[in-house]
């Protein structure tokens, strides 16, 4: 006999846990199947490798990308692909170790052909039980096209701030190579010319020319010293070697790898080296070659026409660079026979050239303003102009430097110690081969004359003001050049006479004082009703206004404008009641005709009408109703379409008879 419950409660167990096992092994697959299938259709590359760098899982967007085959990558170091890949699992561990997100790494890789790509990764260690046994995961995107765009635009940028900035072509030369070196990665970068360096003019047509190398620049990371060795011993006529083809092509060109270049005496050195791709171009202004620029790297690179039209472009920056040098160095020597003149001259006198760095200033203009030589070495013209002359003198700098000519010119500097020096005089342009080279200016110290000229000014202005008071505008100039009696027809005006009713017998009861204090307001407020509908006033005469519309300048709605005065000058009155606690009243008469007007007396300068229309108007208001408006029936006549009126009938006018005559009420 034999006690097998044990073992039977064992099976049992067993056969539950299969049972329960079965179900999580197969959402198990489902899971593995599903992840497989997004890591298939992901567009960026996936890496999965051990802890030690070795490649156990990559995606088809990763062998796209390196155009490896699945086969050549698993199994083999992350290494393959990845420069320096021990400080990347380095920089992954020391993150995950504080718990940071570790995105964005960019790491230069290389394909299978050994192409160069700048890859972001973003990269995360997946924990197992057993440390030291992690898997590493890698996400990688390309991100080379962008990396290329902004090298292409900060090389730009950075051969004009070098071109701008650079006071001779030895200084600019070597920072243009280092420059294109550095922002686009290349190792080395040459100058050929015809001569022994480029700052004297050279005919670049000759097909006879031999080429020199006159400038090296190259990175740290190589050594090319026997290949510099053989580069300076090296010369080549047009046609022959890199340098040569860029010569008689006057195109930039692009050599995949210049090794297998039909260069004997450059290829084999350039091998060992290191060296492989290489680019030139030409120094061209307009037909002439000045000389021309050979970059080398150590990497096989493709042909790029990106950079190819960006550094034909930097080619003609350089050339119009060293001829406007050319000819500003041209300008200075001629000037220096010209300096002790200038020296002794009392006028300022400047020279610029087109950025607006100072080529020389005279000894007065050092004295008037104040600044040391060491200081103008190293200032702009326009650190010296006033600040409300700085944007009209720009203007002009550069108008000047496109070859508008200009007479008299005024403006303003600011010396050292901050005083305002008004100047005048001339400026001009100095063109070589049609590039302008320098910009003088030859100027007066005009500070006290304008000062002299604005007092002048101000003491004019006041007299014609005195005058205007007394005498229209247009009367007052024809007045002051023939400085004879001026009197003038007006065939169509319109005349207005106002009386104050009442204020006869107040002027009576109240001191002189009193009586100007209470007008003054009045008459004021009728002055400004003047002015505001564009008529003259011709005279008060105590409280009596009088009033022309249409003359001296003349006007076709001189009728409307009176009307509408009138109107005005009844509402004035009663706000002035109302404000001053007053009972006063208008009487206003109203005629339009012919009269004569002008200034007949020199001594007094006295602007007044002449002829019957003045006569009625002023009858129409001796004659017309208290606070009423009395117009005759050639004004009613005009103003018949637009205001409403009364008729009041026929009245007797002196001298004139029986008229009939209309009261204003007001506009329609």
């Amino acid at each position: 006999m034999e006690d097998v419950n044990d073992r039977l409660v064992l099976k049992q167990n067993l056969a539950q846990q299969t049972i329960e096992k079965n179900p999580r092994s197969t959402a198990l697959i489902s899971y593995k199947n599903y992840m497989e299938q997004v890591i298939t259709a992901m567009a960026d590359a996936l890496f999965i490798t051990s802890n030690l760098g070795k490649i156990k899982k990559v995606n088809r967007a990763a062998q796209q990308l390196f155009g490896f085959s699945e086969e050549e990558l698993i199994n083999q170091p992350i290494s393959m692909i990845i420069d320096d890949n021990q400080v990347l699992i380095k920089a992954i561990y020391q993150n995950s170790y504080f718990q940071k997100k570790f995105q964005n790494f960019e790491v230069i890789c290389r394909t299978k052909n050994r192409e160069k790509r700048l890859i972001a990764f973003s990269c995360s260690v997946i924990p197992k039980k057993i440390k030291g046994l992690e898997d590493i995961v890698y996400i990688g995107r390309d991100i080379t096209a962008r990396q290329h765009r902004e090298q292409l635009t900060s090389t730009q940028y950075a051969i004009t701030r070098i071109l701008s900035e650079s006071q001779s072509v030895k200084q600019v030369i070597p920072q243009v190579l280092q420059s294109i070196c550095q922002n686009l990665g290349w190792d080395l970068g040459e100058l050929w010319t015809p001569s022994q360096y480029i700052g004297t003019s050279i005919q670049g047509h000759s097909i006879n020319a031999v080429l020199r190398c006159v400038e090296i620049w190259s990175s740290r990371l190589i050594s090319v010293r026997e290949f510099k060795a053989i580069t300076w011993q090296t010369t080549y006529i047009p046609g022959v070697g890199l340098p040569g083809r860029i010569w008689i092509r006057r195109l930039p060109l692009w050599i995949q790898d210049i090794t297998e270049d039909r260069d004997k005496r450059r290829s084999q050195p350039a091998a060992e080296a290191g060296l492989h791709a290489a680019f030139g171009f030409p120094i061209l202004d307009d037909s002439e070659i000045l000389g021309v620029m050979v970059f080398f790297s150590r990497d096989v690179q493709p042909k790029d026409k990106d950079l190819l039209q960006m550094v034909g472009s930097i080619g003609s920056q350089i050339a119009q660079f060293i001829k406007r040098k050319q000819a500003e160095d041209a300008l200075v020597e001629s000037e220096e026979r010209y300096r002790d003149l200038f020296e002794n001259a009392n006028d300022l006198i400047q020279s610029v050239n087109p950025s607006g760095r100072f080529l020389y200033v005279n000894r007065a203009w050092r004295e008037t303003l104040g600044y040391s030589e060491a200081e103008i070495a190293n200032m702009n013209v326009f650190d010296i102009i006033h600040p409300e002359f700085k944007q009209d003198c720009l203007q002009r700098f550069y108008r000047v430097l496109s070859g508008e000519k200009f007479g008299q010119v005024k403006a303003a500097f600011v010396t050292k110690d901050g005083q305002t020096i008004f100047i005048e005089g001339n400026i001009n342009c100095k063109f070589v081969e049609g590039h302008p080279v320098a910009t003088r200016g030859i100027f007066r110290n005009i500070t006290q004359r304008l000062a002299a000229e604005e007092a002048l000014r101000d003491q004019q202005k006041e007299t014609e003001r005195l005058l205007l008071n007394i005498i229209p505008a247009a009367i007052s100039k024809p007045l002051k050049e023939k400085s004879a009696n001026i009197a003038e027809d007006f065939a169509d005006i319109t005349v207005l006479f106002a009386d104050i009713v009442g204020f006869t017998e107040i002027a009576a009861s109240i001191s002189a004082i009193q009586l100007v204090n209470l007008l003054n307001p009045i008459l004021s407020a009728f002055d400004r009703l003047t002015e505001q509908h564009g008529l003259k006033r011709i005279k008060t005469i105590n409280d009596a206004y009088i009033v022309v519309g249409g003359l001296p300048t003349r006007r076709p709605d001189h009728a409307q404008a009176i009307a509408q005065m009138a109107l005005h000058m009844q509402t004035a009155i009663a706000l002035f009641n109302t404000e001053n606690n007053q009972n006063f009243s208008i009487r206003i008469g109203i005629h339009s005709g012919t009269v004569v007007a002008g200034v007949i007396d020199l001594n007094n300068f006295t602007y007044d009408l002449w002829g019957d229309t003045v006569n009625i108007a002023s009858c129409m208001e001796s004659q017309g109703l208290v606070g009423k408006i009395q117009v005759t029936e050639d004004t009613y006549k005009s103003l018949c379409d637009q205001f409403l009126f009364e008729k009041r009938g026929e009245i007797e006018v002196k001298s004139k008879g029986k008229m009939t005559t209309y009261l204003l009420i007001g506009r329609k």
